[in-house]
């Protein structure tokens, strides 16, 4: 079955393969600390200090790197893993903090 696409979806954005935080290198599948700049919305409240996977590494048109990422403990994280919206979540990388130790992948 053919699912439409969303607005976000068809935003111009490219996809990146890694991404350097805190000189260490990140890619799909690293795992990461969340630490939403204050001022954000509930999701961020929530978010705080949880640990996550990246999905993907995504870059917009202004040339910013977003990190998709799905949230461990989330009983429905295969629904992110899906591309399904409230599952999965997107950071900069200044709101990450890798769990890999710097020169160790």
């Amino acid at each position: 079955m053919d699912h439409p696409i969303a607005p976000w979806q068809s935003l111009d954005t490219r996809t990146l393969t890694s991404v350097r935080v805190a000189g260490v290198e990140l890619t799909p599948g690293d795992r990461v600390r969340l630490c939403p700049r204050e001022g954000g919305d509930i999701f961020d409240l929530v978010l705080q200090g949880k640990t996550a996977t990246i999905s993907s590494i995504e870059e917009d048109f202004e040339g910013r790197a977003h990190l998709a990422v799905t949230v461990d403990d989330d009983p429905g994280r295969d629904l992110g893993e899906q591309l399904q919206s409230g599952h999965r979540f997107f950071f900069q990388v200044d709101e990450v903090e890798p769990l890999t130790k710097l020169g160790e992948r």
